[in-house]
This record gives structure tokens, sequence and C-alpha cells, in this order.
């Protein structure tokens, strides 16, 4: 039941039974028998006083209860947050092992390629880096290709530095392989492309972590004046400096 002004009041003039006129708040009571040795009305105010402080510590109770609950939401879902990073992680740690596997496979491959080869062959190898001084950022463009400027090595001047494109001199199974750099404004990565069909790529879209690098390698069989050269994505940008970020290189494994 809850406690109110008027229940106090009746359950005092019942238990004391005394003859008296009570005016709070506009109301009046009335009561009969003896009159009591106290202040009816001073008692009654006291009490009234505490009740009203009870009622505004079990406010204040209340809105620790609630202060407790809304923490407890973001606890859960703090924890369900933490839950899913952790998720996320895992699925990014079995990505990693996969393309491991992978590098791995392919390193074995261009080992047993090259014992393989036969001796006293063709010497066929290139090298080279998009910028050849100070910085080039390339791209977006009408013409998406790429040409390495800074030529490292170019045995059996395979490659040209004018046009970007490598030539086989000779039938046989090359090792081609790409780096790209580039941030986060445009569509990073290139294409490799065998007489005009993509072979392999790296690609990444435009994000906030600033700047963002790739790199990717493929084995191919080329007959002698297949041509094999980089081009951009659309809307892609790559950036080179006398770093060395965005190269081009492959060499012939043996013939065949």
């Amino acid at each position: 039941m809850k406690i109110t002004l008027q229940s106090i009041e009746k359950l005092w003039l019942d238990i004391v039974g005394c003859h008296v006129i009570l005016d709070v708040g506009g109301a009046v009571f009335y009561g009969f028998g003896q009159r009591g040795d106290i202040d009816i009305n001073e008692w009654l105010k006291d009490k009234v006083e505490f009740i009203k402080t009870l009622e505004g510590k079990l406010k204040e109770v209340e809105g620790r209860q609630n202060g407790f609950d809304t923490l407890e939401i973001k606890l859960n879902a703090t924890v369900d947050e933490v839950t899913r990073q952790k998720s996320e992680m895992d699925k990014l740690k079995k990505e990693n092992e996969g393309l491991q596997t992978r590098l791995n496979a392919t390193e074995e491959e261009v080992d047993k390629l090259k014992q393989n080869s036969a001796k006293g062959g063709p010497q066929i190898a290139f090298s080279a880096s998009l910028a050849n001084f100070g910085e080039i950022y390339k791209g977006p463009c009408t013409d998406k290709a790429l040409i390495f400027k800074r030529v490292f090595s170019n045995t059996g001047n395979g490659y040209d530095p004018n046009t970007g494109i490598f030539t086989a001199p000779v039938n046989g199974v090359y090792f081609l392989s790409f780096s790209t750099y580039g941030y986060n404004t445009h569509v990073m990565g290139a294409i490799l492309m065998k007489n005009g069909v993509s072979q392999i790529s790296t690609y990444d879209d435009p994000s906030t972590d600033g700047s963002d690098s790739s790199s990717n390698a493929v084995v191919l069989q080329l007959d002698g004046g297949d041509k094999v050269y980089m081009e951009l994505w659309d809307d892609g940008r790559v950036f080179d400096n006398m770093n060395g970020h965005t190269t081009f290189s492959g060499f012939l494994v043996f013939p065949a």
C-alpha cells in the first residue's frame, strides 16, 4: 500500500482517539477522545518530511539503477564488437596463410625451373621501375599503359623503355612479376597483359589508410614475338619515385 499524508493522519487519529481539528493543506480532519500529550501537527509534519526524504532517496536509487542498466548495455555492445573484430582477424590470418602457401609453391616452382633450364641457352632478363627521376603519379588517363623508364637490367634487349612492352625474343617459359604503390584517392593496382589479354593483376579500392602497395607474379609460356606489358585500371593511379615502389620484371626460365 502506498504511504500518503492522508493515511498517516487517519492512522494517528485512530490510535490516539483525540478530539482535535487539523488543517493540513486546506483539508479539515476530526477525531474524538482525549487530547494527546504531543502536537499532532508537528508530528505529522515531521513524518511527511521523513516520507519525502525516503521518496527522494528511492528516486536516487532508481536513477543509479538506470545508469547501471545503460552501462551494462554499453559493455555488452563492446563485447560484441571485440568478438566481431577477433573473427575478422582470424579470417585475415587464414587468408594470409593461404597467400603464403601460394607464394612458397611459386618459389619452389621457379627453383625447379631454374634447375632444369638448359645450360648455354639464351639469357633473357629485365627489370625496371616507373620513375627515372623525381616523383610520378600515373593515372587516371585514357592511355592506361605503364611505361617503366628506369631500367635496372635488360639482358637480351627484350624490354623497350619507350613503350613499356617486353617482347619475348624466343619461345620459352618466362617468370614475370610486378609491384604497385599508390594513395587512397583512386583505385590502386595494375594489370599484366599478354597480347592484349589480361593475365594477373593487383587491385585495391580507395580507402582511409593513406597508401597501399601490392605485388603479383606469374609463369607464362610465351612464343617469340609475344608482347607483355602493364596497364592501369579504369580510374586507377600509381605512384613511384627513386625508391622504386612500382616495378616490372621478368626473365626466361628455359626455352621451350
